[in-house]
């Protein structure tokens, strides 16, 4: 029983580590590949942002139509790891939550 608690703890740090990971790389693979884009992201009014401020930019291209339809595979293919990631990492956690609370 520990061992299941302690992996789905585990399982739930990879995910969120995931989901930040992803978020880098999608922030380098926008850089080198579409910096138009990256541009609209990280400049306002041709200055450029914060690192708050464009951290918020990237979150709002993540949520919106806009990334697949630049279609290419490793932008999307990190989007949807970025997406999914969260929920498992929740679902993990919740999961070990319910293991321990069994456990009592």
């Amino acid at each position: 029983m520990i061992q299941l608690y302690l992996s789905l703890l585990l399982a739930g740090v990879a995910c969120f580590l995931l989901h930040f990971g992803a978020q880098y790389r999608i922030a380098s693979l926008l850089r080198s590949r579409h910096p138009n884009e990256w541009k609209i992201i990280a400049e306002s009014n041709g200055v450029p942002t914060n690192a708050l401020r464009t951290w918020m930019r990237l979150q709002l291209a993540l949520r919106s139509p806009v990334l697949p339809a630049l279609e290419d595979t490793a932008v999307t293919r990190w989007r949807q790891a970025w997406r999914y990631s969260l929920w498992a990492a929740w679902l993990c956690w919740f999961g070990a939550l319910a293991v321990q609370y069994s456990a009592r």
